[in-house]
């Protein structure tokens, strides 16, 4: 059966439609990491320890954010469950081919943030910034100490939150690399499914986590 022009320029016209609108929620996802990082340098630890998930939402979280990798089983799962579409169960072995790529290469970044976030946590565990800390325990409870000390203090936990500023920096290039190494993998429907499956997962999570 043979497609009429008018079918193909109709289809052309959705597809365009469905690009924009994918590139519209990428665009807000950067926005938002944006304003995270102008953020965090302000309060770091504030998304170290946010108090605007619920905890179940917190306990599946990576670095302070989703997990990267965990969007390859979502597109697994989503290719199997034919949910919220079948347009991924139409994947291409060449798709499919680059996907796994794209997961082995996300995989090892992930391995390198993971390696500097140890690194400091060691740093905050080292013996003189535990004694640094305690410093700034006394000075809480009113004992007085000499302004060496004090800035000793205070260059040392800038120190410590610039470390973590950097790993979730890093954590959140990650996770913009993923979404994009993905979407640039799938077509137009494919790229609207995937961001829905995402949203979908996200809210399910977060709803689960306040009953």
């Amino acid at each position: 059966m043979e497609v009429s022009s008018e079918d193909n320029k109709e289809q052309q016209e959705v597809q365009l439609q469905l690009q924009d609108l994918v590139s519209k929620v990428t665009q807000h996802y950067k926005e938002y990491y944006t304003i995270k990082w102008a953020l965090a340098r302000e309060d770091v630890l504030a998304f170290f320890s946010p108090i605007w998930v619920t905890p179940l939402e917190n306990a599946y979280s990576w670095i302070t954010g989703w997990k990267p990798s965990a969007v390859f089983k979502l597109v697994d799962s989503m290719r199997t469950s034919r949910v919220p579409g079948p347009s991924l169960t139409e994947l291409t072995q060449e798709q499919v081919g680059q996907i796994q790529e794209l997961r082995v290469k996300i995989r090892l970044e992930e391995e390198k943030v993971e390696r500097e976030m140890e690194r400091q946590q060691v740093a905050i565990a080292d013996r003189k910034m535990i004694e640094l800390l305690r410093l700034v325990v006394r000075v809480k409870n009113g004992e007085q100490v000499s302004l060496q000390v004090e800035g000793r203090v205070q260059v040392a936990l800038k120190g410590v939150m610039g470390g973590l500023e950097k790993v979730m920096k890093a954590a959140d290039c990650v996770r913009l690399r993923t979404l994009k190494g993905l979407l640039d993998l799938l077509n137009p429907f494919q790229c609207v499914e995937f961001l829905a499956g995402i949203c979908m997962l996200q809210i399910q999570i977060s709803q689960s986590g306040k009953k």
